[in-house]
């Protein structure tokens, strides 16, 4: 790997922990800009903890990584909120505040990152609500709204600050499989207009109807489909 070209991730020779215990090694793989890629395994495989230690959830104990511009084997406390505001993160079981409006849902993570102007930060959720197909949700509770409606407000979340890449743990985990697709089209639109996709899935299905790139966490290791032949057919 050219570790001195200019991808949107970079990782050399890196060890992914939790806590004491390594969970992936050697581990190396870019992502270009506009990338579109999948990331698979079994539970425990390390999946979740490959994409926390590149949100700087979990520290990077072994090797290096960059992500966005930001160097993972120096990156300070202090500066992970500015990590966290050019890339989105989505998860599997949403994270809204149940006591929360949609629109107030976007707010707190608008001012957590850095917005100020209330006309800004409203003329800004209308456009991702827009673009999520969510327009008339704003005033809604997340109670309110179906498991696909509720995925929609966290990537609409999630694309507030213009991210980079999106990093998505099983988006689709929990809905519907025509729900899914709906929800996974969203993600192609997005990568379409320029952002780029590590999607965690355990879903044979899209695996197998979009031949998008793979990388695959198994017995310790991560594997790569640019250079490796990768089976998605065993069972996960």
């Amino acid at each position: 790997m050219d570790f001195n070209s200019d991808p949107i991730i970079k990782v050399k020779d890196a060890g992914i922990f939790q806590g004491l215990d390594a969970i992936l090694h050697d581990v190396n793989f870019s992502i270009d800009k506009n990338e579109f890629v999948f990331l698979i395994g079994r539970t425990g495989s390390g999946k979740s903890s490959l994409l926390k230690t590149l949100y700087a959830d979990l520290p990077l104990k072994m090797g290096e990584a960059e992500i966005v511009g930001f160097n993972l084997n120096k990156i300070k406390n202090k500066e992970v909120p500015f990590l966290r505001r050019k890339l989105g993160i989505v998860f599997q079981d949403f994270q809204l505040f149940p006591d929360r409006s949609v629109a107030e849902n976007i707010f707190f993570v608008m001012k957590a990152t850095g917005w100020k102007d209330k006309t800004k930060m409203k003329n800004r959720m209308a456009e991702v609500l827009m673009q999520v197909n969510l327009g008339d949700a704003a005033t809604k509770m997340p109670h309110q709204l179906s498991g696909g409606e509720q995925q929609r407000v966290v990537i609409a979340r999630a694309l507030i600050n213009e991210p980079a890449i999106l990093l998505a743990d099983e988006p689709t985990g929990n809905l519907d499989p025509d729900v899914a697709d709906g929800v996974f089209k969203l993600f192609q639109d997005i990568n379409q207009q320029g952002t780029a996709i590590l999607m965690a899935t355990h879903n044979h299905d899209l695996l197998r109807k979009y031949p998008y790139r793979v990388l695959k966490c198994e017995k310790g290791l991560l594997l790569d489909s640019k250079t490796a032949d990768i089976s998605i057919n065993t069972s996960y």
